[in-house]
């Protein structure tokens, strides 16, 4: 399973030679092994480095378990430097060839499908579940005691309700409150030891809005939604529902954050929008979060010294003065030196807001 420090060592990786990399789509309907192998064959067959592309073709024949639906490899043999990552989610065919591994597809997938942090509670007990990268693990669950109901007639205060509920008595209320704080320690505990990010919480509204008002206020930031389920959904289901109630949470908060940063560059707020200067502000380490739509690319240049971002080449480096060489893709460069320099980076959806600015901008630290 792919984590944020795998990505990390990739984006601090340098390599002493030219890092070779390679996307791979592995999803199971276009094709098998053999028609994998032969799209991987055609796509780096020209490729000028004999020891990385041996390298890449013995992962296939000997290790890859074809299992997964992408997958991505980063070598430079002169180094002795070689990393494969199986993905449960699919990928665009691409090799890169520069001095650093191009991170930009597995940033991407990362920031939209990285850190989902889910608990489904009822009156008795929790299931937690960890949903990154396209796969969805189950943790053991949290069961409490039995709560017991007694039937009467009047009513007790249950939630903090105003007359509570006809028929609980206050030992049921206490038994279900109980047991909800243990499932909230049981599932703030699985969140931190997760790294969870984002959390989405399903079961009855009452039941949702009592988990929701024990768990602790940092952790009560990070929930991006809730939804109806019982504790005895099946595994499918549950993912499938994590995957329409965050994709909508995700699109919701990516509408807010395109608005923020295009209405704080127009009034010269801590914004800037377009590529060239998106690239002044990475090339000085102002940038905090990039903004970018996917599938962005832009050839540009970069200085073989200092590493400064460019779209047009001059006579020299404007920041150091030394020679710039061409790139194909300064998008690509500006995603690694931006997480480099403890920046974030947000992929949102294409739009005609996104459109006007080139497709990308950024929010600066300063």
């Amino acid at each position: 399973m792919f984590t944020e420090s795998d990505l990390r060592e990739l984006v601090e990786y340098s390599g002493k030679g030219p890092v070779l990399s390679v996307y791979l789509d592995t999803e199971p309907s276009l094709g098998n092994a053999d028609a994998y192998k032969l799209r991987l064959r055609n796509m780096i067959k020209d490729i000028l480095l004999p020891h990385d592309v041996e390298a890449i073709e013995r992962y296939f024949n000997q290790e890859h378990n074809w299992q997964g639906r992408g997958v991505a490899l980063f070598s430079c043999a002169g180094d002795g430097f070689f990393r494969s990552y199986p993905l449960a989610l699919p990928v665009r065919d691409l090799y890169h060839i520069g001095d650093r591994p191009s991170v930009k597809q597995l940033a991407t997938m990362l920031e939209n499908y990285g850190g989902y942090g889910v608990v489904l509670v009822d009156r008795q007990g929790a299931r937690l579940f960890f949903f990154h990268m396209g796969e969805m693990v189950e943790q053991e669950g949290v069961l409490g005691e039995v709560v017991k109901h007694t039937k009467l007639g009047g009513a007790s205060s249950l939630f903090g309700r105003r007359g509570g509920v006809a028929g609980t008595t206050r030992h049921e209320e206490e038994t279900v409150t109980r047991n909800m704080k243990d499932s909230v320690e049981s599932a703030t505990h699985f969140f931190d030891q997760k790294h969870v990010r984002r959390v989405l919480i399903g079961g009855t509204d009452d039941n949702v809005a009592l988990f929701r008002s024990l768990l602790p206020k940092a952790w009560q930031s990070l929930i991006v939604g809730s939804f109806a389920m019982a504790m005895t959904a099946g595994h499918n289901e549950v993912l499938v529902r994590t995957l329409q109630v965050g994709g909508e949470a995700e699109r919701e908060r990516e509408s807010g954050l395109k608005d923020k940063l295009i209405s704080t560059a127009a009034r010269g707020g801590d914004a800037v929008v377009g590529l060239d200067k998106v690239l002044d502000a990475v090339n000085q380490g102002k940038v905090q979060t990039l903004v970018m739509v996917e599938n962005l690319h832009k050839p540009g240049f970069s200085c073989k010294s200092c590493g400064a971002l460019s779209l047009t080449s001059g006579d020299a480096c404007s920041v150091c003065g030394e020679k710039v060489n061409r790139i194909p893709d300064v998008v690509e460069l500006t995603v690694g030196s931006t997480l480099r320099k403890d920046g974030d980076i947000e992929v949102v959806m294409g739009d005609e807001q996104m459109e006007k600015i080139g497709g990308i901008g950024a929010m600066l630290r300063y």
